[in-house]
């Protein structure tokens, strides 16, 4: 007795491992109404107003008509043997039969259950199946768009990194990343395809498959532009627009000449504190057949440092919807520091502000710092 005892309450534990109040309360409150929403979304609006039983089976009623909609026809009467099972269940019918002069009664309810329960539960299992294969899917393809971003610093002499991106889903519609020209200049790209999920991350790929033809074709920053614009406009359906930062970077002199195209303004601080947002405002690439990119240049000096992000940074909420904002940006910023402390010094500002709310939106900070003179070595 006292081993089955033992192990059930190691079942209970593993079963419930990971298991909080916030997430029991995150589940009420916060899944049950997307669910509704996603599920009641395709119904039509009525203007019909009614009040107690009958607005909650008409509620009911829709619902069961939007889940059935979204089930292949096999699935779909599993269902609804599921639901209708349930509701005899409740009515809990009496079957009576005679049979060589004896009566015989079968309570209806237990049977009707039991179909109930057989019916919903083999439904939930083929849902299911269809839901891992897809996230192993989408596990792949995220695979493959993180082997996209830059997987170390690049070796500047002089200069230092620090980047990170994140994904509101399994697939994101950040991308940013780094390359070196044969002539010694350095591209530096962020972009932010429209929304997320799939249809940003093909929109991800499709920049970064043109950004690597336009870099050998011309890598000036508006004909970068341009051939990533007309790439767009070739493959978007109206509603699909990229915002994008190109900068070309002269390590050598500090110069760098960019464009920016409907993305938020990179943030300059100055070895002596000071604030500067250099770029701006523009429309994205494939939101008009007309480029308008916002352009310039300006120079980092030693101790200068460059912050560039999407916005998923500025327009990350708490739990009661307030934005983390320009000033909380600018505050961490005018603090200062190396490349990698500003960089985590945001990151964790910012993870301190969302608390256990999830990511709205993808969330991308490249951190680019040119380092002080070195002090001239001194001969022993």
């Amino acid at each position: 007795m006292k081993q089955s005892f033992g192990r059930t309450r190691r079942f209970l534990a593993d079963y419930t491992r990971g298991l909080s109040a916030d997430e029991l309360k995150r589940l009420v409150e916060r899944d049950a109404a997307r669910a509704y929403s996603v599920l009641m979304r395709d119904q039509p609006a009525t203007r019909e107003k009614v009040d107690g039983p009958r607005r909650f089976l008409r509620t009911l009623k829709l619902l069961f008509l939007s889940v059935s909609a979204k089930l292949t026809p096999a699935r779909r009467l599993l269902f609804a043997l599921g639901v209708g099972g349930a509701l005899l269940g409740i009515l809990g019918p009496n079957f009576t039969w005679t049979e060589n002069g004896a009566r015989f009664s079968l309570d209806g309810s237990t049977f009707f259950f039991l179909v109930s329960v057989a019916a919903l539960l083999f439904l939930l299992v083929l849902e299911l199946v269809d839901r891992v294969l897809v996230r192993d899917e989408l596990q792949i393809a995220r695979q493959l768009q993180r082997d996209l971003l830059p997987k170390s610093d690049p070796l500047v002499p002089g200069w230092a990194f620090a980047h990170s991106s994140r994904t509101a889903n399994d697939i994101g519609g950040d991308y940013y990343q780094f390359e070196p020209l044969a002539d010694g200049q350095l591209a530096i790209v962020v972009a932010d395809a429209s929304g997320h999920g799939m249809a940003a991350g093909l929109l991800m790929a499709i920049a970064n498959a043109t950004l690597h033809v336009a870099l050998e074709v011309d890598p000036e920053p508006r004909a970068v532009a341009e051939r990533l614009h007309a790439a767009i406009l070739r493959a978007h359906d109206r509603r699909s627009f990229l915002t994008l930062f190109y900068g070309l970077l002269d390590p050598a002199t500090g110069v760098l000449r960019y464009v920016c195209a409907g993305h938020p303004s990179p943030l300059v601080r100055r070895s002596h504190g000071a604030i500067e947002e250099p770029s701006r405002g523009s429309f994205p690439l494939g939101l008009r057949a007309r480029l308008e990119p916002a352009s310039g240049e300006l120079r980092l000096g030693p101790g200068d440092t460059l912050l560039l992000f999407t916005d998923g940074l500025f327009e990350g909420i708490d739990r009661s919807g307030q934005a983390f904002g320009f000033d909380r940006l600018s505050e961490a910023v005018r603090a200062g520091g190396s490349a990698a402390t500003l960089h985590q010094r945001l990151l964790s500002k910012f993870e301190l502000h969302a608390g256990d709310e999830p990511l709205a939106d993808d969330l991308t900070l490249v951190v680019v710092e040119r380092l002080s003179t070195p002090p001239l070595a001194t001969e022993a």
